[in-house]
C-alpha cells in the first residue's frame, strides 16, 4: 500500500486534521497515477517497510520511493543563493552576541536588484536569505519584537531588507526562500526575553494580532506552544504570508548558548508551513532537504537521498548527516522499517565566512573553484547552495560579483551545448530532452550505446535517472568511448539519481557505451549528454618542507583539499610579496629557499592562458622554537610548529584561561599569524600577547575564528602593523559551542619584514 507521509498536527481541531489528510491523499493520489502504477507501486518521499520484507525486497523497494513535486521544484533549482547579512556585516563578526544595537546595521546603498542580477548570471534560480540569524535581529518589519531593522536609523526605521529582495526575485525571476534561525540570543540575554523563560505550553492563536498592523491573510491555527514558540510562528506567519511566496524555509541547527532548557514545537512549525506554503522545502530540521555535511563545498563521492529509517519520518529529529556511507545498501538493516526520500545540499561560502568582513584579507574562492564545486555538487546527485555575503554598502563586492559573472558564463558554454545532437542511441528517449520519457533497462545490469555523426572532442558526460517517475535506482555504472574503432573506460561512478557528471580527460571518440553493473530495480534512464570543458592551466599547489624548501607544482587532479599531487607539466610563476604573478613574474624552476615565509602567489600560465592564482601566507621557519602551554606541557604543544597539521595540540584542563606560547629563540619583526585547528580542538577566541624578556607582556590583538567547526580551514589574522618580539602568546583562549578544550593543529607566525 502507499503510504503518505502526515505530519503530527499541534491543536488544529478534528474537522481541519480530517481535510488536512483528504487532500495529501488526495494529491498523493493525483501523483500515483502520474506516475504509472500499472508497472507497480511507486511512493512519494516515503514507504513503511512491511515486516516480512526480507533485505533485498527493501533494497528494491527503496528504488521505488520518488521525491515529493515540492522536491523536484527544488531540484530545478539546483544551483542557488545564499545571503547572510545583518549586524555581523558590520561588526566583522560570524557569530554576534544578541547585544547589538540596532543602529549597527545600516546599509549606504543597499541593492537587492544588484544582488538578483549577478545571481541570475551566474545561473541561480533560487535564493534562500538570512532574515534572522543566531543574534536575532530581523530584517524585515516584524511585528514582534523591536529589535529589527524598524529600530535603525536606516531609512528612518522604514527600511524592509525583505521585502526589497522579494521584489528583485519576481524581477529577476528568482524563487526566495528564508533562513530564520531557531536560535536568538537577543532573545537569551534579553531583561523578558522568551527564549527559554520557562512558560507553560498551552493552546496558542497565531498569529497574535497587533493594534494598528492588521494581516491581508485572515487564516488563524491553534498551537501548542510557551512564549518563545508562540513568537517564532508568529515570525513564520508573517514571513509566509506577506514576502511570499516561499519556496524554502531554512532551519539551522545552531546552539550558540545550551542549558537554556528551551524547547522547539517542530511539529507546530512544520503544520504552519504546509499550511501556508505548500511548495516550500523544509531544510535541516524538517523533513525535505538535509545538509551534506560540511560547510567548505566538500561532496561524496556517492549521494545516495533515498534514507533507511528505523521509525517513523513522524517522530524523526532529523539529525546531521555527515558520515561517508550514509545510504549505501550496507546501511539497509533489518531495523530499517521506513525509507524517506531526504536530498542534500552542499553550502558553502565565495567567501572565508559567511558574513562580508572586509575587501583586503578576506579571501574570495576563484572561478574555476566555484566551477568545481558545481560540477561536484550538481553534478553529484546534490543541490549546490553559495552564500554571496553582501558589505557594508548593501552590495556585492566587485571579486565576488566578477566570479558570479564568469561562473555562469563558464555553465553556459560547457552545458548549453550538447555534443550528442546529432548522435542515434539504442533508446531514443535518452536524447529526447524530455524528463518525462526515459529507458527503462531489461534488468538490474544493461547498457546503452550512442553513436555520433562524426569524431567529436568531449571530457564531460552528464546522465539523469528518470527520477520523478522511477525513483533513484542506480549502484555502479561506467562509461567507455570508442577511441580508433576500440571501446575504452574513461570514467565510472556509483549514484546517478538527479544528475552525475562524469569528468575525464578529452577523448576524440564517435560513440559511448554507458553500462550499468549493479542497480536496485531496473534502472531509468531520462537523459544523457556529452559536453566539452575547455579547461584553463591548472591550479598550483604549494608546500614547504622542513627545511624552508618551497616547492610548487600543478595539480594532476581537481583541486580542492590538499591531499592532491603535483608535478610540473604546466609552467609556473610566482611572487613572494603579494603581488599577482604574471608571465615577467619570477618562473618556477625548482625548490626556492623561503626560512623567513612570506605572501606567495602563484599560477600556471599555457600558450598566454593564465590560470587561478593559488595565495599562501607561509611563517617563519620554527628552527629550534619551542612551545608551552597553561597546562605546563611542552611536547605536544611544540606539534604545532612541527610542519604535520595531522598532530596537534589539545589543551587538558577546562577550568582556567588557556593559553599557548611559542619561544622563537631570538627576536623577530612579526606581522600576523595562520591557524589551522586541531581534529577535535578548536579556538573560536582569542588574544594575542607579545613579550622580549617572556615575563613583560603587552597585549596587541584580540579576534575570533567564526564558524571554525563547520569550516575547519587555515585563518590568517594580520596586525594592524608589525611588532618585534621573541615570544609569542595566544591567551585567553575559548573553544566553540559546547566544547571544553581549545586546540590546534598548526600554527605559523608570519614575518614582518
Amino acid at each position: 500500500m502507499f503510504t503518505p507521509v502526515i505530519l503530527k498536527k499541534s491543536n488544529i481541531g478534528n474537522m481541519k486534521n480530517l481535510f488536512h489528510k483528504m487532500l495529501l491523499m488526495f494529491l498523493f493520489a493525483g501523483m500515483t497515477v502520474a506516475c504509472g502504477i500499472g508497472n507497480g507501486e511507486y511512493y512519494t518521499q516515503t514507504v513503511e517497510i512491511p515486516d516480512s520484507y526480507t533485505l533485498e525486497q527493501k533494497i528494491e523497494l527503496s528504488g521505488k520511493v520518488l521525491p515529493h513535486p515540492r522536491q523536484m521544484l527544488w531540484w530545478e533549482d539546483e544551483f542557488k543563493g545564499f545571503i547572510h547579512y545583518g549586524p555581523n556585516t558590520y561588526s566583522g563578526r560570524e557569530w554576534g552576541t544578541g547585544f547589538e544595537e540596532s543602529d549597527l546595521f545600516h546599509p549606504t546603498g543597499l541593492d537587492t536588484d544588484q544582488w538578483c542580477e549577478l545571481m541570475s548570471a551566474a545561473g541561480m534560480t533560487r535564493v534562500v536569505m538570512v532574515v534572522k540569524h543566531h543574534e536575532g535581529y530581523c530584517l524585515w518589519q516584524t511585528r514582534y519584537t523591536d529589535h529589527s531593522v524598524a529600530s535603525s536609523a536606516w531609512k528612518n526605521g522604514e527600511g524592509d531588507v525583505l521585502k526589497e529582495l522579494a521584489k528583485s526575485c519576481e524581477k529577476y525571476g528568482l524563487r526566495l526562500g528564508v533562513y530564520l534561525s531557531p536560535a536568538d540570543l537577543y532573545q537569551i540575554e534579553s531583561s523578558g526575553g522568551y527564549y527559554g523563560n520557562g512558560s507553560e505550553f498551552t493552546e496558542r492563536t497565531i498569529p497574535r494580532q497587533v493594534e494598528g498592523r492588521p494581516f491581508s491573510d485572515t487564516r488563524s491555527f491553534t498551537y501548542l506552544a510557551d512564549d518563545y514558540n508562540e513568537y517564532f510562528l508568529n515570525q513564520l506567519f508573517e514571513l509566509l504570508t506577506e514576502y511570499g511566496p516561499i519556496y524554502e524555509v531554512w532551519f539551522d541547527g545552531a546552539n550558540p548558548k545550551p542549558g537554556t532548557g528551551q524547547t522547539y514545537n517542530y511539529e507546530a512549525w512544520y503544520d504552519l508551513i504546509r499550511q501556508l506554503a505548500p511548495d516550500a522545502v523544509i531544510f535541516g530540521k524538517g523533513p525535505d532537504s538535509r545538509w551534506c555535511g560540511n560547510e567548505g563545498g566538500r561532496t561524496r563521492e556517492d549521494e545516495y537521498n533515498v534514507i533507511p529509517l528505523e521509525h517513523s519520518p513522524d517522530s524523526y529529529d532529523w539529525p546531521d548527516m555527515t558520515d561517508e556511507n550514509i545510504a549505501e545498501r550496507d546501511k539497509i538493516t533489518e531495523e530499517t522499517k521506513f525509507f524517506h526520500y531526504y536530498p542534500a545540499e552542499t553550502n558553502t561560502s565565495i567567501r572565508h565566512g559567511w558574513f562580508w568582513r572586509n575587501d583586503d584579507e578576506q579571501q574570495v574562492r576563484s572561478v574555476d573553484d566555484v566551477f568545481d564545486i558545481y560540477e561536484r555538487s550538481v553534478g553529484g546527485n546534490s543541490q549546490f547552495h553559495l552564500n554571496i555575503p553582501p558589505n557594508t554598502e548593501g552590495k556585492f563586492s566587485p571579486r565576488d560579483a566578477e566570479v558570479l559573472k564568469e561562473v555562469g558564463k563558464k555553465i553556459r558554454s560547457v552545458y548549453n551545448t550538447n555534443l550528442l545532437d546529432g548522435g542515434k542511441a539504442t533508446a531514443e528517449n535518452v536524447l529526447d530532452n524530455n524528463a518525462s520519457t526515459w529507458w527503462q533497462a531489461p534488468g538490474k545490469e544493461a547498457s546503452l550505446e550512442i553513436t555520433l555523426p562524426e569524431k567529436r572532442r568531449i571530457n564531460r558526460f552528464m546522465i539523469m535517472e528518470a527520477i520523478a517517475n522511477r525513483g533513484e535506482r542506480v549502484e555502479e555504472h561506467h562509461l567507455e568511448a570508442r577511441v580508433n574503432g576500440e571501446w575504452t573506460k574513461v570514467a565510472e561512478g556509483k549514484t546517478i539519481g538527479h544528475k552525475r557528471i562524469l569528468r575525464f580527460p578529452p577523448v576524440e571518440t564517435d560513440a559511448f557505451r554507458l553500462t550499468i553493473t549493479q542497480s536496485r530495480l531496473a534502472p531509468a534512464i531520462a537523459h544523457v549528454s556529452a559536453h566539452y570543458y575547455d579547461e584553463p592551466p591548472k591550479a598550483v599547489v604549494i608546500e614547504r618542507d622542513n627545511n624552508g624548501m618551497l616547492n610548487m607544482g600543478v595539480a594532476s587532479s581537481f583541486v580542492w583539499r590538499s591531499e592532491n599531487t603535483a608535478d610540473q607539466s604546466q609552467d609556473i610563476y610566482y611572487t613572494v610579496d603579494g603581488s599577482e604573478p604574471d608571465a615577467l613574474s619570477v618562473k618556477y624552476t625548482e625548490p626556492v629557499p623561503m626560512p623567513a615565509g612570506g605572501h606567495i602567489k602563484a599560477r600556471a600560465i599555457v600558450e598566454n592562458r593564465m590560470g587561478p592564482v593559488t595565495e599562501i601566507r607561509l611563517g617563519i621557519l620554527p628552527k629550534g622554537w619551542t612551545a608551552a602551554d597553561s597546562d605546563g606541557r611542552t611536547d605536544e604543544p611544540g606539534r604545532v610548529l612541527d610542519g604535520n597539521p595531522y598532530r596537534g595540540w589539545i589543551s587538558e584542563g577546562s577550568s582556567k584561561p588557556h593559553f599557548l606560547t611559542v619561544d622563537m629563540k631570538q627576536e623577530h619583526a612579526i606581522s600576523g599569524f595562520t591557524y589551522l585547528p586541531a581534529r577535535g580542538g578548536f579556538i573560536e577566541s582569542f588574544e594575542v600577547e607579545v613579550s622580549t624578556d617572556g615575563q613583560n607582556w603587552k597585549r596587541i590583538h584580540r579576534g575570533t575564528f567564526g564558524n571554525i567547526i563547520n569550516d575547519p580551514g587555515r585563518r590568517v589574522v594580520l596586525f594592524d602593523e608589525p611588532v618585534s618580539a621573541r615570544y609569542f602568546k595566544l591567551s585567553n583562549l575559548t573553544p566553540p559551542g559546547s566544547y571544553s578544550q581549545v586546540g590546534a593543529g598548526e600554527l605559523q607566525i608570519l614575518s614582518g619584514k
